[in-house]
Parts: structure tokens; sequence; C-alpha cells
């Protein structure tokens, strides 16, 4: 299987530019709003190396950060989002995300709690035509590597909700995956910064792996 995702990656799949095996990674999307896109930050190095040393896959050690209008963004085929607050994007920038998503892209939105309301008003802006859905336990973005039979985990309590998945599809590919009251990104951060649990940072960290190679693997097929 990580043959398959490399060869999609190193072919290049529609947005997804041809780039080097060990420049695999994720992208940290930059927004304006106010939010604090840069929250968490040793949650992804973490997420990086759990790809890395559990499914073979020689990845980057560390993110990088883009906005939606920097040349490079179709060189990422892998963007995550985060954050506690506002969203806002420029209309330029709306178009550079839907034309990055509908050409191959994939999108992680982790919610860390203030984010769902300008999140999700964004993304009404950049697909009208196609609205979140709720993900069911048995898609395969919860089964691709570990098995997940609940689905989204709970990582980090808020306000008592149960978790959440949504995304937005086209012709049958997950553009968007949110992940709505989990907070994955808590649970990626070094032991001891939230006091999360050895087994709640597991399942964090297990759904991370799932969707790195949920992504990569949907450029294979």
């Amino acid at each position: 299987m990580i043959v398959v995702l490399l060869a999609a990656w190193a072919a290049g799949a529609g947005a997804v530019q041809t780039a080097a095996a060990d420049t695999i990674g994720i992208a940290r999307l930059r927004y304006e709003g106010g939010g604090d896109w840069y929250a968490n930050p040793s949650s992804l190095p973490n997420l990086l190396a759990a790809i890395r040393e559990r499914a073979d896959l020689p990845v980057a050690r560390r993110e990088v950060s883009v906005t939606p209008l920097d040349a490079t963004l179709p060189d990422h085929p892998y963007l995550y989002m985060t954050g506690h607050g506002n969203v806002a994007f420029s209309p330029a920038e709306r178009q550079a995300l839907r034309r990055y998503l509908l050409g191959g892209g994939f999108l992680h939105a982790d919610d860390n709690y203030g984010l769902d309301e300008s999140f999700r008003r964004e993304m009404a802006e950049i697909f009208p035509d196609a609205a979140l859905v709720e993900i069911p336990a048995d898609h395969p973005v919860f089964h691709v590597f570990y098995d997940l039979p609940e689905g989204l985990p709970k990582i980090h309590e808020h306000d008592g909700k149960p978790p959440q998945a949504f995304g937005i599809f086209s012709g049958g590919r997950m553009l968007v995956f949110y992940s709505y009251e989990s907070d994955l990104g808590d649970g990626w951060e070094d032991e001891g910064v939230h006091e999360d649990p050895p087994e709640t940072r597991e399942e964090a960290l297990r759904m991370g792996v799932n969707l790195f190679l949920y992504a990569l693997g949907q450029a294979a097929s």
C-alpha cells in the first residue's frame, strides 16, 4: 500500500505536483481573521513521526506553513488547519482553495474549540454546491490502517458534545475532513502539554495516521 501511495505522489495527481518522496508531508494553513492558526505547535511533528515509524513512509520531520495564495500550495497534497477563533478568507483565497481541493488536494480542518462557526461559513462560500456531510463510522477513513470501529475518537473535553466527523466530497473523493468536538491536535501534542492519558493520545495518533494514508491513497485510486 505504501508503495502505491509513494508512486501516486511521485507521479502527481491533479493539482499535486511532482516532488521527491522525502518531501511528502503536511502543510499547515495560515489564515486571517484572528484565529490562532499556529495552535498546538508540537502536534504535527509528532504525527509525522508516527506516520514515518508506523507506516514506514518517508515523510518530512516538520510541517511547512502556507497561505491559500502561496505559489507552492499545489506542491502539498495534505493541508491541515486548526485554531480556536475566527477564520476569514478573501475571495481570491477562496478561489485558490477551491481550485486546490478540486485539483487533487486534501484539507483536514481540526476544530480546537471556537473554529466551528467561521469554518462552516467559509466552506459554504468555497463550496456552495457541496455541503459538509457527516461521515459514518463505517467509512474507510476509519479503517484504512487502524480499525477505529467507533469512528472519530473523543480526545479533549470541552462541553460534553460527542465527536463528529464531517466531509465535503466531489465525485466520490473526499476533499475536506472536518473533525469537530474531538480536538485531535491536542492528542498529537507532546506528552504532558494537555495531560491526556496514553490511551487517548494513541487514539488521536491512530486517527491521524489513518487520515494521512487515506488522503494519499485517494490519489492512487
